[in-house]
């Protein structure tokens, strides 16, 4: 299972990224995962995400979470769910109101088509300066993709 990649799709915004791939699993199998905080560092491609320090068992549009991060330095950050479609799609973002989305696409067989976005591209300009700062943007499609591997592996298991 090593050579399985995501496909890193082309985006026109810089402050855009995203990527995709199919998993032999369905829907609410995804959703499950991607519903509980406690799971995120799970398939987290960043390395960055280190484990939920508070939020509920399963999200919900408008729920907040908190996560144990670490860039360089320890730190926690709120987040909170702004999108909620049921085994379809799920978003949440930050004080810094980047947002990170899962869309998944039911493919029929128990094949789901799951595809991961960041967007920052409605952010204030200080945001934008610290991820060009911190290299983010550079890194963000990478990270995207192994998200994705990590998440079918573990979802496929």
């Amino acid at each position: 299972m090593s050579d399985i990649r995501a496909q890193i799709l082309p985006t026109v915004d810089p402050f855009k990224t995203a990527a995709r791939i199919t998993i032999e699993a369905t829907p609410a199998t995804i959703f499950d995962l991607l519903s509980n905080p406690r799971a995120h560092h799970r398939f987290d491609g960043s390395g960055t995400v280190k484990d939920a320090i508070s939020g509920p068992e399963r999200l919900f549009l408008g729920a907040t979470f908190s996560m144990s991060m670490k860039i360089k330095v320890p730190y926690r950050i709120k987040n909170t769910v702004v999108v909620f479609e049921e085994n379809k799609k799920i978003s949440w973002c930050h004080l810094m109101k980047w947002t990170w989305t899962y869309e998944l696409q039911d493919l029929g067989n128990g094949s789901t088509q799951v595809t991961e976005y960041f967007d920052a591209s409605k952010i204030p300009v200080i945001s934008r300066w610290w991820l060009k700062k911190t290299g983010a943007m550079a890194h963000n499609p990478k990270w995207i993709a192994k998200s994705l591997v990590a998440l079918k592996k573990i979802s496929e298991a």
